[in-house]
């Protein structure tokens, strides 16, 4: 009897083992995956790229970590600093960043059932937008966002930008 329960046993084990792996990521048409799209979009259309840096406020944590695998370790002061000196500094050879379409996943964090964080993960795409020129890509990386929600408000705790290469 026990022989032919043994497949049935270990389909069920299987499943019960690796569901929670498959349905980790959250639907792209849910909620909190629309919600950290906004946010993203946040960060970067309108802080990076249109250089509106008072969005910055309210929206990164006060004790941001920003890791990058070839610019260091920043805190918010840091990440502030460096964005205004290095990327809307009035220059005509304008960095841009887009993300890689398809590439956004979102995990939810929850403590005994109840939602406090995400992580969001993906691929995004640099370039450098002169006048008279057109657009074009000078790196493409990964990024990992440790997203917190606090009272009420999702907030940006980490940023991990790694695996920077050309295009």
């Amino acid at each position: 009897m026990f022989r032919l329960l043994r497949p049935f046993l270990f389909s069920l084990s299987s499943l019960l083992i690796f569901s929670p792996l498959v349905f980790a990521q959250v639907n792209p048409d849910s909620d909190l995956f629309r919600t950290l799209a906004q946010k993203d979009s946040l960060v970067f259309e309108e802080g990076f790229n249109k250089c509106n840096l008072d969005v910055y406020d309210g929206l990164l944590a006060t004790d941001l970590e920003f890791y990058h695998d070839s610019a260091g370790i920043s805190d918010y002061e840091g990440f502030f600093k460096a964005v205004k000196q290095n990327i809307c500094n009035g220059s005509d050879q304008k960095p841009i960043r887009k993300l890689v379409p398809g590439t956004i996943e979102v995990f939810p964090l929850k403590n005994n059932g109840e939602l406090y964080g995400a992580i969001q993960r993906g691929d995004h795409a640099f370039y450098i937008k002169e006048p008279g020129k057109e657009l074009y890509q000078t790196s493409v990386s990964k990024f990992t966002h440790l997203w917190l929600l606090q009272d009420g408000t999702w907030v940006l705790k980490r940023v991990l930008s790694f695996n920077h290469r050309n295009p």
